[in-house]
């Protein structure tokens, strides 16, 4: 390809002086570059896989549920074996590189399941866990502040009506901070394809102490096949949803939403979804099903119907490009496997 590119500018070279400005044919078009196109409403940046299967202080790596952007500039990336770190990502998902970890732990010292990530806008960490499930608020060094209520419901069977390793899997602050809200990844039984987001509102009881109480839930219908991975604010009072599943020798499956809570009914007397008629559920509107977007070339461990595809689980607003569109940055949990991989990717998106 060099060679080719310089024997054509040598050629342009000599023609130009060989032959009179007027008497000058044009030259070929410039072939337009690839598109980088997933959707009318989404675009893949690039992706990178540096930090697939390394170390970093003593912890590895991977198993990265859940993003979220930090006060200080970097992003917060958590794992779900109960570590937490920063990530340096000025330089595009290919140079991403951790700056810091800190060790997260329940009130008896134990490890977290931990699924998904909101900063708060002191620097406070609210991280909730699926095992029981819960929302709990950490300090920037990894000390443990306190715990949010939890409806009973939520709870995996027998104690509620959520199974195993369905809970909560999306977490984030409203607009201003006001109030925070969590997707569970699956139905409770007998809600159909119907999940549950469970919102909390805050207030305050003291200087500098926040209590996040109970708020309205609401139902999110969820295509078949799929589960929530992921929730995060939009900007602009919608919510950015990442809907996720596997099919064994096809692979992964990934939807990026729009949804619209407001209007929505709460649902938490409602005790079996969708509810009756004038139960109203969470609206939404796909943005790209990531599976058309180029593969860019990615390699892949194991059957991808687009090698670019893995276990994405976790999503990131960073900001926005001229044009008002949103800068993403999206996270795959390897599960520590060697059939998967961690990879950032970079996308822009612009909301309908």
């Amino acid at each position: 390809m060099r060679i080719r590119t310089t024997l054509a500018t040598v050629t342009a070279a000599v023609t130009a002086v060989a032959l009179p400005a007027a008497a000058q044919a044009p030259g070929p078009a410039a072939a337009a570059p690839p598109s980088r196109a997933c959707s009318p409403h989404v675009r893949i940046d690039g992706y990178g896989d540096g930090l697939d299967k390394t170390a970093f202080d003593g912890s590895y790596v991977g198993n990265l549920s859940a993003l979220a952007a930090d006060t200080d500039g970097t992003v917060a990336a958590l794992s779900d074996r109960s570590r937490l770190f920063a990530l340096d990502v000025r330089r595009g998902p290919t140079a991403a590189r951790p700056v810091r970890a800190r060790a997260l732990a329940d009130e008896q010292g134990g490890a977290l399941d931990a699924e998904a990530l909101a900063v708060d806008r002191d620097g406070t960490r609210l991280v909730a866990s699926e095992t029981e499930p819960s929302v709990r608020r950490h300090a920037r060094d990894g000390t443990l502040l306190g715990r949010l209520p939890v409806p009973g419901a939520l709870r995996p069977a027998p104690a509620g009506r959520a199974l195993p390793n369905q809970t909560f899997e999306g977490l984030t602050l409203r607009p201003g901070g006001r109030g925070l809200l969590a997707a569970m990844e699956g139905p409770l039984a007998g809600d159909g394809r119907m999940v549950r987001f469970q919102s909390w509102e805050r207030s305050r009881t003291g200087p500098g102490t926040p209590e996040f109480r109970l708020g309205r839930q609401y139902g999110y219908p969820v295509d078949p096949g799929l589960g929530v991975s992921e929730v995060t604010e939009a900007g602009d009072g919608r919510l950015l949803v990442l809907e996720r599943g596997f099919t064994p020798g096809e692979g992964n499956t990934v939807r990026l939403y729009v949804a619209d809570a407001r209007g929505a009914s709460d649902t938490s007397g409602v005790e079996t979804l969708p509810g009756g008629p004038g139960t109203r559920p969470v609206r939404k509107r796909l943005l790209a099903d990531l599976g058309e977007c180029p593969s860019l070339g990615a390699p892949a461990k194991q059957p991808q119907t687009n090698p670019l595809l893995d276990n994405i689980e976790g999503l990131a607003v960073l900001g926005r490009v001229p044009g008002g569109r949103l800068r993403l940055l999206l996270v795959s949990d390897d599960n520590e496997s060697v059939r998967q991989t961690t990879r950032l990717y970079a996308l822009t998106a612009r909301l309908p």
